[in-house]
């Protein structure tokens, strides 16, 4: 067990350097100059010329790369060009509404896809099985601003129980804070829920045709206790691996549903950072991600090692 934990982090350890120089080259590749967007329309060349060296635009690329990896290793990960804050400031102002929706959605994947999978996987080819599996594939394949209009339209400007946009912090209203994330966890959690039960229909019906299944059911153990003490374990190490990735992701993909419910979160930052080719930002908010993304990953997989030993082994 000591050498698959020992194995899992030295495996970890390179990605981050070599994914700062893949961010970096890819940032700098478009060519975009943001001390033109920042100097403005009307600006001189002249201008834009003593603001580019000002923000050290105007130094060779390697040098750029050095100075900045070389703060990284400080762990200061520069600041804005536009706000002129600490990037690390601004990730830690938006972190907490990106981490409340991403837990709303993995919450009601888990909660209800699993089961739904589940169900399936005990009925496969009845009714029930056909129907739940049309309606995962469905709830798979619907574009996520598509689902967005249509609750909005039901639920805020039909019925008018929630807000159409907006996010309130738990710390100034509890209640406001939960009302303002239902739309958008739904949003999400229709597509999330649809994965992690095709997920868990698929592993634990393969699980359900093993010999050991058929031998527990052949001494008289109850389809609940082949579901829950067998099937379900087994599963857990592939669910697991589908929750930290598909979590990882969500912290850095919710471009879409935050600017679509006006949600000040990473997402939108990302989205505003690349409008206004803030190229600090971008850097540091990839690289955090990852950073995240390898760390998170890398928890997985050692709970893995632990549900499956043979994995470990």
């Amino acid at each position: 067990m000591m050498n698959f934990v020992l194995t899992r982090v030295l495996s970890a350890l390179p990605i981050v350097p070599i994914v700062s120089v893949i961010v970096f080259l890819l940032v700098h590749a478009g060519g975009s100059d943001p001390s033109r967007i920042l100097a403005g329309d009307t600006a001189s060349e002249e201008a834009i010329a003593a603001l580019r060296h000002h923000l050290a635009l105007d130094q060779p690329l390697f040098r750029q790369f050095a100075v900045w990896f070389a703060r990284l290793l400080h762990g200061d990960f520069g600041s804005s060009i536009f706000y002129q804050r600490p990037i690390i400031d601004l990730v830690l102002d938006r972190a907490g509404a990106t981490l409340a929706l991403a837990v709303g959605v993995i919450f009601l994947a888990v909660a209800v896809g699993v089961p739904l999978g589940a169900v399936t996987a005990m009925s496969l080819g009845s009714r029930l099985d056909k129907s739940l599996t049309a309606i995962a594939s469905l709830g798979f394949s619907l574009p996520i601003f598509l689902v967005a209009y249509a609750l909005v339209y039901i639920f805020a400007l039909r019925l008018g129980w929630l807000p159409v946009q907006g996010y309130i912090s738990p710390a100034d209203s509890i209640a406001g804070f939960l009302r303002s994330l239902i739309l958008p966890v739904m949003t999400l959690g229709l597509f999330y829920i649809s994965l992690f039960a095709r997920v868990t229909r698929a592993t634990v019906s393969e699980i359900l045709r093993q010999d050991y299944i058929k031998t527990a059911a052949a001494k008289g153990a109850t389809p609940g206790r082949i579901l829950f003490a067998h099937a379900l374990r087994v599963a857990a190490a592939p669910l697991l691996t589908l929750t930290g990735t598909t979590f990882a992701g969500l912290l850095g993909g919710l471009v879409v549903t935050e600017s679509l419910y006006n949600i000040p979160g990473l997402g939108r930052l990302v989205s505003e950072a690349i409008l206004k080719r803030d190229f600090p930002i971008i850097q540091g908010l990839v690289l955090i991600t990852s950073v995240f993304y390898v760390s998170f990953n890398l928890v997985i997989d050692l709970l893995c090692g632990f549900f499956d030993p043979r994995g470990a082994r």
